[in-house]
């Protein structure tokens, strides 16, 4: 037996030094785990420190560039807020502006992810569709107002069209991204076992892409929040936009701010509801790839 071969059978002596065990360290840009208690505790101290320094600018006029004696103080914000929770019309506006967003969301997702499972999966589609929609899709969809008045008998119905509109293209593209990146080999297996286009379109295709779909419907939410509280501004009747424009018109400003911080709440929760269905529907994925789980840097 060779030198460079040769095992060492020598017996380890009792007093012979433990050698050192080498210490795992965390790969470099991976993200410190916390404990969930110290995360909701650091979010609470967060929006809290928010508040506590909006009270302060506010109450003592600080005006440093910025106008905060203009602004209405955080006691004037929850005497506002007070009195639109005892308000019944709050709650109609509020009814009317989720009754838009779903409605325009819905036919949205439904379009959206049909239209790019489409172009991503058809040639002549892609050929026929793609041109068009990388010609509308650079048109901001409250800049469609006026095309919106014109099409619809209803302010009603522009203002969903609108929203459609808004959350239809992240959704096709996220879709069509997400159909790109499939591996081939998966619908290889399928072909292999006799499948033809339904049983790979079913069982490959859209369980695969889900992870990114679910990612251009979370984003496509809040494009539509954004465009719907505009287009409420514009030409609504009712609305959580449009009562917020209303107390800008008549000089509200604690109004002003409760219809802000409304729609806020009101996106993050539709949001956090996209998000929450879309890690019950990837569950079967594995955590660091479900939607909405992946954790920064």
């Amino acid at each position: 037996m060779s030198t460079a071969t040769r095992l060492d059978l020598t017996p380890a002596r009792a007093d012979a030094e433990p050698k050192p065990v080498p210490v795992t360290r965390r790969p470099p840009g991976r993200a410190r785990r916390y404990p969930t208690r110290v995360r909701w505790l650091v979010r609470i101290a967060s929006v809290a420190t928010a508040l506590g320094l909006w009270q302060w600018f506010t109450a003592a006029d600080i005006n440093v560039g910025i106008r905060f004696d203009r602004l209405p103080t955080l006691v004037e914000l929850v005497r506002a807020l007070g009195h639109h929770l005892t308000s019944a019309q709050y709650y109609l506006d509020i009814a009317q502006s989720l009754v838009r967003i779903l409605t325009g969301f819905l036919l949205a997702s439904v379009a959206g992810i049909a239209a790019g499972v489409a172009v991503a999966r058809s040639r002549l589609l892609a050929d026929l569709l793609q041109p068009l929609f990388e010609i509308v899709r650079p048109i901001p969809a409250i800049a469609l107002v006026p095309v919106a008045i014109l099409l619809f008998p209803t302010n009603e119905q522009g203002i969903v069209f609108i929203t459609c509109t808004a959350a239809f293209f992240p959704i096709l593209v996220s879709t069509r991204h997400a159909v790109h990146a499939l591996p081939t080999v998966w619908e290889d297996a399928v072909r292999t076992m006799g499948g033809g286009r339904i049983r790979v379109l079913v069982s490959v295709v859209l369980p695969g892409s889900l992870p990114g779909v679910f990612g251009g419907l979370s984003v496509g939410m809040g494009v539509a929040w954004i465009c719907v509280i505009s287009a409420e501004m514009i030409s609504g009747d009712f609305g959580v936009g449009y009562r917020t424009w209303h107390a800008y018109t008549i000089v509200d400003y604690p109004g002003v701010l409760v219809g802000m911080a409304t729609i806020g709440v009101l996106g993050w929760s539709t949001s956090a509801a996209v998000e929450l269905v879309g890690r019950r529907v990837t569950r079967w994925l594995p955590a660091r790839l479900r939607t909405g789980t992946r954790e920064a840097p």
